[in-house]
């Protein structure tokens, strides 16, 4: 699923400033205590009731019965950048380097997603609703369980569909990048986007390519219409 459209155009930052210091801040304490504290039979449920929740959801829209601001139409994005807890400000700062000096554009950091959601919901919204899922390989990144699951999870999804194939992008940006040497071996099979590195305008270029763009859209409307289609049946 794509990212409402014009949520983000009246306010380009993330929901830690679209709302009151304080009320963020627990939501997001929340958030991380209950991401460490997922076992895999957490995990199993939280996955259950996310399908059920999106075919509720799937229903209501064949129906017409969203509200309005939900029925509005959703946009593929470009990107979605998944990084730590802690480095919610870096990955707005290459957000808006990617959509502003190179014109990739939509993008969202996962910060953005809906607060109050089921994590696996939005992560599940976050890298099917984009054409590249960007990993933001920090000296935090590694240290947030809820990081290492998501990065393990869009590894295979990136292997179980066909389309998404090379849509993970590990990213070292300039502040705090993680080394090479305690990159977790599964990226380290991939070719990650060096900012300090002279060639990053070349690699940005070389994979953030309009077609590939163009052909993950197509299929995830085409998904979506077979889904809306099998509701109204």
């Amino acid at each position: 699923m794509g990212a409402g459209k014009s949520k983000l155009d009246n306010c380009p930052l993330s929901w830690h400033r679209r709302r009151s210091e304080d009320a963020d801040q627990d939501c997001h304490e929340s958030e991380a205590k209950n991401s460490k504290d997922l076992s895999l039979h957490g995990l199993v449920e939280h996955s259950n009731r996310t399908e059920q929740r999106m075919e509720e959801q799937w229903g209501a829209e064949a129906k017409g019965e969203l509200p309005e601001e939900e029925a509005e139409e959703e946009v593929f994005l470009k990107f979605v950048i998944l990084h730590a807890q802690d480095d919610i400000d870096e990955a707005l700062r290459v957000q808006n380097l990617l959509q502003n000096d190179f014109g990739i554009r939509p993008g969202m950091i996962f910060a953005e997603m809906p607060c109050g959601r089921l994590h696996l919901q939005n992560l599940d919204d976050a890298v099917n609703g984009s054409a590249w899922t960007i990993l933001l390989l920090t000296e935090n990144f590694l240290r947030d369980t809820w990081c290492n699951f998501q990065f393990y999870t869009s590894l295979m999804n990136s292997v179980n569909r066909q389309h998404k194939y090379n849509s993970v992008i590990p990213m070292r940006p300039l502040n705090s990048p993680l080394p090479r040497e305690r990159t977790p071996l599964a990226l380290q099979t991939i070719n990650a986007l060096e900012e300090e590195s002279r060639g990053f305008s070349t690699q940005v270029e070389r994979i953030f390519q309009e077609s590939v763009y163009e052909r993950q859209q197509a299929i995830w409307k085409e998904a979506r219409n077979v889904m809306r289609a099998q509701f109204v049946a």
